[in-house]
């Protein structure tokens, strides 16, 4: 398995010399192309801090991130953009839509961005679309359709350039339980038969047992981590939730 993604004894400290916090402690770790991983981790535990700093939102103190063999942490600032767009697919909680724009010119918005020819776009378009089971949707607006299908349509904007890396921040933190579910059997198809690799932030043990990995941080440093491997969906589930009591709490004390 290829290495997408590596994490290499990674700081991000906030404050002066007097009243330092470190919201991330020395964390190393890759993702290969393909897996499904998930991060855990109670209230500030630094799993967003985490997030922000390989999307290049925030930038490290310390260590080097790399991505398909790049290092990130030395991009230029006027190349970060292009650097995104070109590498890093988005998930967020609250969709991020264009409510003046229909679902399918949603979609077709990160094509155009990245330069596809016009000729192009709407073939790709419908073509993703019927991947996630939104075509009868694309010609509405986002506030004409659920928030389920809306994450769905959030999710084909994210991997429709078919990025090296996903990136999902509580990606069910807005739907309702039968929408969550359908969305994570989206994601976990869009990983398994896209290939489509994803980092997935979640408070969540049902959304986190779809993954194939979890990383449980606490404090700033990595925890411990739990593999899928041949388990079955609630198997792996009750790891999770064994961890998560081993932590000192319950999947409601986390997020």
């Amino acid at each position: 398995m290829n290495e997408i993604l590596k994490l290499d004894h990674i700081q991000k400290f906030y404050g002066n010399q007097v009243n330092i916090t470190k919201a991330i402690n020395d964390i190393s770790f890759s993702v290969g192309e393909g897996e499904f991983v998930g991060i855990m981790g109670a209230s500030g535990s630094g799993k967003t801090t985490l997030l922000n700093c390989i999307s290049t939102i925030d930038t490290v103190s310390a260590g080097h991130i790399y991505l398909d063999g790049t290092d990130v942490t030395e991009i230029r600032e006027k190349a970060l953009a292009r650097f995104r767009r070109e590498n890093l697919g988005f998930v967020f909680q609250d969709f991020n839509l264009l409510d003046t724009l229909t679902v399918s010119e949603n979609i077709a918005l990160a094509l155009t961005i990245n330069n596809v020819p016009a000729e192009q776009i709407d073939g790709k378009v419908r073509e993703m679309a019927g991947t996630l089971g939104i075509t009868d949707i694309l010609d509405k607006y986002p506030y004409q359709v659920s928030g389920g299908q809306k994450q769905r349509c959030a999710c084909a904007r994210a991997i429709i350039n078919r990025p090296r890396l996903i990136l999902a921040d509580e990606p069910t933190g807005a739907l309702d339980s039968h929408s969550s579910q359908m969305l994570l059997s989206t994601m976990q198809s869009i990983n398994e038969q896209l290939g489509a690799t994803i980092l997935m932030v979640t408070h969540d043990a049902f959304s986190a047992s779809y993954a194939g990995r979890i990383l449980f941080l606490r404090d700033g440093i990595i925890f411990t981590e739990v593999l899928k491997g041949r388990d079955s969906r609630k198997v792996f589930f009750e790891k999770i939730l064994d961890v998560l009591t081993m932590m000192g709490g319950g999947q409601t004390d986390v997020c």
